[in-house]
């Protein structure tokens, strides 16, 4: 199946510089808003504890807020979970709130409770209670700042090898490019960092990696076929045969990820959002930041094999 009837003519690296110019702006708005705005780390990283209460009937949060401060002396968060006719909510406190087994924290969260709803019940009202220490908390953010780099690294050698290595420059640019800017979009919209944004950012990573070694192995395929074309040429014909399958696998892709974010409830909300975003923002760099730097990085080694030459 395909998009075109015939393979378009888009001049894709003549629009490069704009494409430079776009990426440029939105990594930076993204580095910006990730360094002046806090990012809001959840337990999985700042450490604390998450208790899933469920109420009989829909009760006040700002009451049960103000209860946990009193008794607890720190404000909590309360989040809705599931559908609003559930009443069922996360509480988060805290690592320093309270420091007891499972079962104690239970008991101490029920008995907060009942002093502003008396007849609650701790057994079936407490659904899940999770604690993270702060040094776990350090431990899994220094292990995921590791996956990432090390995810760098060994694209870099394998698409180096497998490829040339301005072609692995261009496949982490991208990568790079994708991550920022949809960590950036996290944090402008106050969503919680967690564990499962990193799968979702490590996702992100695959999925745009493959569509970019698509169109430089067609890339390689038409150097060779072509030899005296001229690369940027060369890039474009290669980039528009490759654009029905580009834009197919994403559209695809997108409608299972958007039904996801749509009926998939609040469990995978945040990581159907991530997703989301990677997969526009993951096309659009597999089109115009991989192949381009590509070209750019082709254009600086002919001009110094040039002037060698001389």
């Amino acid at each position: 199946m395909k998009i075109f009837k015939n393979t378009p003519q888009w001049d894709i690296m003549g629009k490069r510089k704009i494409a430079f110019i776009l990426t440029g702006l939105l990594i930076a708005v993204s580095i910006i808003s990730i360094f002046t705005k806090e990012i809001k780390y959840g337990i999985d990283f700042s450490g604390g504890t998450l208790v899933q209460v469920k109420f009989q009937q829909e009760p006040s949060i700002q009451k049960i807020r103000d209860i946990f401060q009193e008794k607890l002396k720190q404000n909590v968060e309360i989040t809705t979970f599931g559908e609003e006719a559930n009443h069922e909510f996360l509480i988060t406190l805290s690592q320093d709130s309270i420091v007891n087994s499972d079962r104690e924290l239970s008991d101490e969260v029920g008995n907060i409770i009942k002093m502003a709803y008396p007849d609650f019940d701790t057994r079936e009202g407490i659904r899940r209670v999770e604690t993270v220490g702060p040094k776990v908390g350090g431990e899994l953010k220094t292990k995921s700042l590791e996956a990432a780099l090390f995810a760098f690294i060994g694209i870099l050698i394998y698409i180096g090898i497998r490829f040339k290595f301005q072609y692995g420059i261009g496949a982490i640019v991208a990568i790079f490019h994708d991550v920022i800017i949809t960590m950036g979009i996290f944090v402008l919209s106050g969503k919680e960092f967690t564990l499962t944004i990193v799968a979702a950012l490590l996702t992100i990573i695959g999925y745009s990696l493959n569509d970019t070694i698509v169109v430089f192995d067609r890339i390689r395929e038409n150097v060779a076929k072509y030899p005296k074309r001229e690369m940027s040429s060369v890039i474009n014909l290669s980039i528009n045969e490759s654009l029905s399958r580009t834009i197919l696998t994403s559209l695809t892709t997108f409608l299972v990820v958007l039904a996801l974010f749509i009926f998939g409830g609040d469990i995978i909300h945040d990581f159907s959002f991530a997703m989301l975003i990677g997969l526009i923002i993951g096309t659009y760099s597999s089109v115009f930041v991989a192949s381009p730097v590509v070209m750019a990085l082709n254009n600086i080694n002919y001009s110094q094999l040039l002037s060698k030459s001389k």
